[in-house]
């Protein structure tokens, strides 16, 4: 049966696996391949790969970069940065990647989800929307980054998407990125009843408690997460880690009703 998912992701910068906070001051944290090596043996659910100077540079992906992660790595693995055209997510996906994460691109070509959908399939096919608060309440989709404001509806725009094919949504929550104090519970409760297919929530994991309440509320959801994973400890010293089956299966069993 379904059950939530955990997920690290890794943001790649100057070929160099980073964190942020609120998308800004990237932090070099090591190599991203032996990231993946790591986490192999952590067995983790899912990995997602970001490259975010692609779209900004607006270069094509790193398909030798994006190779060698396939290679490497031992769990499904989600690809995002610079995709553009159906024929280089396909390119991509034909490397060993399982998915295609669009962001930038499909905020201002949403048909671009349906296009590639039709070349590696829909349940491959994944839009990130990043967003921030209004001044005066609400949210809105950014780009580039978070350094563009578009002006778009982020509830409207994930039920767009939905209903040009995407397999899954991810709501990258700039504000929190990197503040570890946890999911934005409210985002997260007006996503979910917004659309219907598969969402997962980054941005503001701090610990696996916060962890557990995303899943207590919202059941089948994926949990996805950056810092919480790359850093240990109140100076935030670099080490790769995730939790083990025992303290996974715990998480989900005290958090989620698999009955």
């Amino acid at each position: 049966m379904l059950r939530p998912r955990i997920i690290p992701c890794l943001l790649v910068h100057d070929k160099g696996l980073v964190k942020t906070v609120r998308f800004k001051d990237p932090k070099y944290v090591g190599d991203p391949i032996n990231a993946v090596r790591i986490f192999n043996e952590k067995q983790v659910d899912e990995l997602t790969v970001l490259d975010i100077d692609a779209s900004v540079q607006n270069r094509e992906p790193d398909y030798r970069m994006i190779e060698n992660l396939a290679a490497e790595c031992r769990m499904p693995l989600c690809y995002g940065g610079g995709v553009k055209t159906p024929e280089q997510a396909q390119r991509i996906f034909s490397l060993g990647v399982e998915k295609i994460a669009i962001s930038s691109a499909a905020v201002e070509d949403p048909l671009l989800v349906t296009r590639i959908a039709e070349r590696v399939g829909n349940q491959s096919v994944v839009v990130v929307i990043d967003v921030k608060k209004k001044m005066l309440g609400g949210y809105e989709v950014y780009i580039n980054n978070g350094k563009k404001s578009t002006g778009k509806n982020p509830f409207e725009l994930a039920k767009q998407v939905q209903k040009y094919g995407v397999g899954e949504i991810v709501i990258n929550f700039i504000d929190n990125d990197g503040v570890m104090k946890g999911y934005d519970l409210s985002l997260a409760e007006k996503m979910r009843d917004s659309v219907t297919v598969p969402l997962t929530m980054l941005g503001g994991a701090g610990s696996l408690d916060d962890i557990g309440k995303l899943i207590s509320k919202f059941g089948i959801i994926g949990a996805s997460a950056g810092s919480l994973f790359v850093f240990k400890g109140v100076y935030k010293a670099v080490l790769i880690n995730y939790p083990n089956q025992n303290e996974k299966t715990q998480l989900i069993l005290n958090n989620f009703d698999l009955k």
